[in-house]
C-alpha cells in the first residue's frame, strides 16, 4: 500500500509512525511544506491520558516525548491580590520544535520517507497513492480547494491572542489575570523545557483596540505586554517567534473524507488553546485512523470507520473547547467575584472537571469554595456554619419571604394527566412524593388559564372552582408532610395549543376536538399545524384577565410562589420572539414593543399577589436558530421583567420553531443562566440535562445560577435531594419521620461508598511511564 502524508505536522507524523511500525512494508512518504529546522511556535501540552494513550500505541515515540517532557501537577491562578493553586492536573509540555524532531527521528528510523520544502497544492502528484491523508493544518489548502465536498464551517472567535515565550521557569499551569487602562489581559503559561516557557496572551477585541496592538510589531508588543505582565515575568523579557496577533478559528467539516483522501488533524477539527488539546485532537487522530486501518484492512472501510467512529469524540472535545472559550471570552463578566468563586469557575468552566472531581484533587481547594459560599449565605442574613459548611446545594436561599431549605428544585415537567384541567390521585402521589423527597422548591406543570390555553387535553389548568380546589388538597398536603416550598406555573400555550398528549406525538395538532387557538401572529408552529386566530386587543384584555384570575385562585389554594411562563414557544414567548411576532402594531417590532404585552400580564400578575410572596418567569435564552433571541437579548428582557417585580429568572431555552438546531450536552443551558445571573445582577435558575448533585454543587460554586432545577432526574428519582444529602453526609436535611430509619441507612451506606469510590477513583487515575518513574525517585 502507498500513503501519501501531506502536511509534517504532529498528526501526519504520528500516523505514518503507526503505519510503518505495525505494516512496514507499506510505502509512506510525508511532504511538509516547511523546512525541518523552521522553528514556528514555542510548546505544546498533553495530559496523563494523552501520555497514556501514546505509551500504549507507540512505547518508542512515547519515550522518546517524555525523556523530553518538563512536568506538572498543579494549576496555579493569579487573579488579583490572590494566588489559587490546585493540583491533581497531570500534564506535560514540550517543544513544538522539539516534538517534530523527535517524530522525525522515529519515522526516519522506521523508513518513513521526510520530503520538506514541499508545498503540496496538486492532488494529482498523488493518483498512485492507496490513501492520502490531508493533515496540512489550519489552512488546509486541500480542504479549501474542495470545500463543496467537504463543507467546512469556520467561527472566528473575537479575541485576539498572540503566542509568545519567555525565559521565566514555571513550576504549574498558571494563569495570569491583569486589569490595565485598556482593559483586561488573559496570559496563558507553562514551561516545556528548563529554561522555556510558553506564555499565550489573550484579550477582547476592544481592549486590544484601545492599546493600540493592531498597529505594533512583534517586538512593540512584547515590550508593551513586559510592561503589563512585569510583576509576573519577574525581570525576564518575552520572547517572539512569529507572534502574530490573531482570531482563534473553530473550524468543523461536514465531511472529513473523500474517496481515498482523508482530513486530519486541525485541517479537520480544531479546538481552542485554552484546554489544551489541539495537539492531542491532531495525535489521537492518527491514533483512531490507524486502529481503522488495522481493523478493516482496506482504506474504504477505514474512512469510514474512521468517520463514524471518531466524530463524537472529536464534538465532544469541541464543544468543551467552545465552553472554555467562550468564558475567557466574557472575562469581565466574572471580575467582580470573588477570588476562590473566580477561580472555581475557571477550573470547571469546560465541565470536564466538576466539584466532586475537584474534591478529590484538591480537597483544600473545595473546602475554601464551600466557605466562601457560606459566607455569602450568611451575608443574606442567614445563620450557617461558615467553618465547617455543608456543600453549597444545601445552602438556603431567600426569595422576598419564602426561604427554601435548600437550593435543589423539582423542574416543572408536563405530564399531560387531568381530567378537564383537574389534577388527580396521580398529581397527589406526583407531588407529594417529589415535596417529601427533599427538594427545596417545587414547580407544577404548566399549568393553564382557560380551557382554551391548554397544550393539551390532558393538561392541569386553574380556571374553575374544581381545578382550585384539586390544587389545594395537593398544596396542603405538600406543606403538611414536607417543608418543600410549592410554586404554580402558569402559562397559555398560544399556537402550541390544541395538540395530542406527549406520548401520542408531542406539538402534534389533534386529529379531532380541536379548539380555537390564538396567537400574536397566523403562524402555525408545525407547516401542517393549526393556524392560529391573530389576537386583537380584546383577546389580550381577555387574555389578561384570565391571568388574573388564576393568580387570585393560587392564592386560595396556598402557593408559595407563582411563575409566568414566557418560554418554550407558548403564547408569552411568541409575542417575545421576532421569528413569531411579525406584527406592525405597538405589541410588535423592537423588543420593547414585542415585550409591551407580556410585560403588561406581569405586572397585572404582580398587582394582584401578595408583596411577600415572591414570583418568577421563565424565558427561552435562545431560540437556537439565526434572527431569533439571543444570551444578549435575554439579558435585556430579564431586567425588564426585574424592573416589573420579578424575583427569580428561570433560564431554559428553545422550543419556540420546530426547525430549531439547539446544541446539546451536558448542562447545556447553565451558560445562558451565568450570562444573566452575571451580567444583570439578578437571582436565576437554571434547567436543562442536569442531572447529577455535582453537576448542582458546581454550577451554584461557581456562580452561574442561585437555584438548579432538575426534570428527569426527579422523575426516577423522588428523593433525590435526601439521597444527595446522604452521599455529602447532610443529616439536617428535613425527612418526613416515617422515613427517618431508611434516610439514616442512606447515610451511612452513602458514606461508606463515597469513601470506597474516592480510594478506587484515585487508584485508576492513568499513570504512564513517566509518573511512576517520578514516584520511584520521590
Amino acid at each position: 500500500m502507498k500513503v501519501s502524508i501531506i502536511g509534517g505536522g504532529p498528526a501526519g507524523l504520528y500516523f505514518a509512525i503507526l503505519a510503518k511500525a505495525a505494516w512496514p512494508a507499506m510505502d509512506i512518504a510525508v511532504h511538509e511544506r516547511n523546512r525541518p529546522d523552521d522553528t514556528f511556535g514555542f510548546g505544546v501540552v498533553f495530559s496523563d491520558e494523552t501520555l497514556q494513550n501514546f505509551e500504549a500505541y507507540d512505547p518508542e515515540s512515547y519515550r522518546l516525548i517524555t525523556d523530553h517532557f518538563a512536568y506538572w501537577d498543579d494549576i496555579e491562578i493569579h487573579f488579583k491580590d490572590s494566588v489559587h493553586r490546585i493540583g491533581g492536573n497531570g500534564f506535560c509540555g514540550c517543544a513544538r520544535t522539539t516534538l517534530l524532531k523527535l517524530l522525525h527521528q522515529r519515522a526516519r528510523a522506521l523508513g518513513v520517507e521526510l520530503v520538506f520544502d514541499d508545498d503540496v497544492s496538486d492532488l494529482s502528484r498523488f493518483a498512485d497513492s492507496d490513501l492520502v491523508v490531508a493533515a496540512d493544518g489550519i489552512n488546509s489548502r486541500i480542504r479549501e480547494d474542495r470545500r463543496d465536498h467537504f463543507r467546512p464551517q469556520v467561527d472566528l472567535r473575537p479575541n485576539r491572542f498572540s503566542w509568545m515565550g519567555s525565559t521565566k521557569p514555571l513550576d504549574a499551569f498558571t494563569f495570569y489575570f491583569r486589569e490595565t487602562e485598556h482593559g483586561i489581559f488573559i496570559a496563558h503559561c507553562y514551561q516545556y523545557e528548563p529554561g522555556r516557557s510558553t506564555w499565550v496572551m489573550e484579550t477582547d477585541p476592544e481592549t486590544f483596540a484601545r492599546a493600540g496592538l493592531e498597529a505594533m510589531s512583534e517586538e512593540a508588543a512584547a515590550r508593551f505586554l513586559e510592561g503589563v505582565f512585569a510583576d509576573e515575568l519577574d525581570g525576564h523579557r518575552l520572547i517572539t517567534n512569529r507572534s502574530m496577533w490573531r482570531q482563534f478559528p473553530m473550524i468543523r467539516n461536514e465531511r472529513w473524507t473523500m474517496d481515498n483522501v482523508v482530513l486530519l488533524g486541525d485541517a479537520k477539527a480544531t479546538a481552542h488553546f485554552s484546554i489544551g488539546s489541539g495537539t492531542k485532537l491532531a495525535m489521537e487522530d492518527a491514533i483512531a485512523l490507524f486502529k481503522a486501518l488495522k481493523a478493516t484492512g482496506t482504506v474504504p472501510d477505514a474512512l469510514a470507520r474512521f468517520e463514524s467512529g471518531r466524530r463524537e469524540e472529536v464534538e465532544k472535545t469541541q464543544h468543551a473547547a467552545d465552553v472554555s472559550l467562550v468564558w475567557f471570552e466574557h472575562i469581565g463578566r466574572f471580575w467582580d467575584m470573588e477570588p476562590v468563586q473566580f477561580a472555581f469557575g475557571l477550573m470547571t468552566r469546560s465541565k470536564a472537571i466538576t466539584y466532586d472531581n475537584l474534591e478529590l484533587r484538591a480537597p483544600d481547594f473545595v473546602r475554601a469554595a464551600d466557605r466562601m459560599f457560606a459566607r455569602q449565605t450568611r451575608g443574606r442574613g442567614f445563620d450557617v456554619d461558615v467553618d465547617e459548611p455543608v456543600a453549597p446545594m444545601f445552602q438556603p436561599f431567600r426569595l422576598r419571604d419564602m426561604v427554601l431549605e435548600n437550593r435543589v428544585v423539582v423542574s416543572p415537567m408536563c405530564m399531560y394527566s387531568a381530567e378537564e384541567g383537574v389534577p388527580g390521585d396521580f398529581h397527589l402521589v406526583h407531588y407529594g412524593a417529589r415535596a417529601m423527597g427533599g427538594a427545596g422548591l417545587m414547580f407544577t406543570e404548566m399549568t393553564d388559564i382557560s380551557r382554551d390555553a391548554r397544550i393539551s387535553p390532558g393538561c392541569t389548568g386553574i380556571y374553575d372552582d374544581a381545578q382550585e380546589a384539586a390544587w389545594k388538597r395537593i398544596v396542603d398536603f405538600v406543606h403538611e408532610r414536607s417543608r418543600t416550598k410549592f410554586c404554580l406555573q402558569i402559562g397559555h400555550a398560544g399556537r402550541k395549543g390544541s395538540t395530542r398528549l406527549m406520548w401520542e406525538g408531542i406539538d402534534e395538532p389533534l386529529e379531532e376536538g380541536n379548539w380555537e387557538i390564538v396567537a400574536p401572529s397566523p403562524l402555525p408552529y408545525f407547516p401542517h399545524s393549526q393556524v392560529p386566530r391573530e389576537m386583537t386587543r380584546a383577546d389580550m384584555d381577555a387574555t389578561l384577565e384570565d391571568y388574573v384570575a388564576a393568580v387570585h385562585r393560587a392564592g386560595r389554594a396556598g402557593f408559595d410562589m407563582i411563575e409566568l411562563h414566557c418560554a418554550h414557544g407558548y403564547l408569552l414567548a411568541t409575542f417575545i420572539s421576532p421569528l413569531t411576532n411579525r406584527r406592525t402594531d405597538d405589541y410588535g417590532g423592537s423588543l420593547d414593543n414585542r415585550l409591551r404585552f407580556p410585560l403588561e400580564v406581569f405586572a397585572a400578575m404582580r398587582e394582584a399577589w401578595p408583596n411577600r410572596k415572591p414570583m418568577s418567569v421563565r424565558l427561552s435564552a435562545t431560540d437556537w436558530k439565526e434572527g431569533g433571541i439571543t444570551g444578549d437579548d435575554t439579558v435585556e428582557i430579564a431586567r425588564a421583567f426585574a424592573r416589573a417585580g420579578a424575583d427569580l429568572i428561570d433560564v431554559s431555552s428553545g422550543q419556540t420553531v420546530h426547525d430549531a438546531k439547539p446544541v446539546f450536552g451536558r448542562m447545556f443551558q447553565t451558560p445562558f443562566s451565568d450570562q444573566v445571573r452575571n451580567e444583570a445582577g439578578l437571582a436565576t435558575m437554571c434547567v436543562g440535562n442536569i442531572t447529577t448533585a455535582d453537576q448542582v454543587n458546581t454550577i451554584l460554586a461557581a456562580g452561574r445560577a442561585d437555584l438548579v432545577a432538575l426534570a428527569r432526574p426527579h422523575l426516577a428519582n423522588p428523593s433525590f435531594a435526601l439521597n444527595a444529602a446522604a452521599e455529602y453526609g447532610f443529616g439536617d436535611l428535613y425527612c418526613p419521620p416515617q422515613y427517618e430509619a431508611g434516610f439514616e441507612q442512606a447515610m451511612r451506606n452513602a458514606q461508606r461508598t463515597r469513601e470506597e469510590l474516592k480510594e478506587l477513583r484515585l487508584k485508576a487515575r492513568p499513570r504512564h511511564r513517566y509518573q511512576r518513574m517520578r514516584e520511584a525517585a520521590e
